[in-house]
């Protein structure tokens, strides 16, 4: 393949050439991937200055596994798990988790959730920014990235009755928030 063409490279392409070490190849694949990454690492992230630390690490995480890369599913998907590993690892040293009584959960599970559907994915996600790292992180474990609460039991070395916690007072937190920007539009 001519590398200077302006056809569009396949994603295969883009993989071997980086392998390879072709510089061209690596920015066009970080070029290609890295608006899709970066709203994921901003989904678990507080700030852009966290969210473009995760989106770096990230990075470095593909390019060294990328002979790893075996084409089973989508490479978009492949990635995709690496950056939310990558932000779990992030904020996995530095977070807490804080237990949340069963009263708790029960009171948000039985919330109207519809006021959601109302907001602007802006400012869904900077509410769920504004939540703490252990809140958001299995927040966004549970509710965007389709985790059971055993499973992020297991990924963030808690038991599936803390996550569940987690969960529900990141939604008690997240309906305030909602409630409040209600009230003020």
């Amino acid at each position: 393949m001519n590398e200077a063409s302006n056809h569009i490279l396949l994603d295969s392409d883009l993989i071997q050439g980086s392998i390879e070490g072709k510089p061209r190849m690596q920015e066009e694949l970080y070029k290609r991937f890295s608006p899709k990454m970066y709203a994921v690492s901003l989904r678990y992230a507080s700030k852009a200055e966290d969210a473009q630390d995760i989106l770096q690490e990230g990075f470095i995480k593909v390019f060294r596994n990328l002979v790893k890369f075996r084409g089973d599913g989508s490479f978009e998907g492949w990635m995709r798990r690496i950056f939310v590993n990558t932000a779990i690892e992030h904020y996995r040293k530095s977070s807490k988790l804080f237990p949340v009584n069963e009263t708790q959960a029960e009171q948000v599970e039985d919330k109207d959730w519809s006021a959601f559907e109302k907001l602007s994915v802006k400012d869904l996600i900077a509410m769920i920014q504004q939540l703490s790292p252990g809140y958001r992180t299995v927040f966004n474990l549970y509710v965007v990235e389709g985790y059971t609460h055993r499973e992020i039991g297991e990924i963030l070395g808690i038991n599936e009755g803390t996550s569940k916690s987690q969960l529900a007072r990141a939604k008690v937190i997240l309906q305030h928030k909602i409630i409040n920007q209600m009230k003020n539009q």
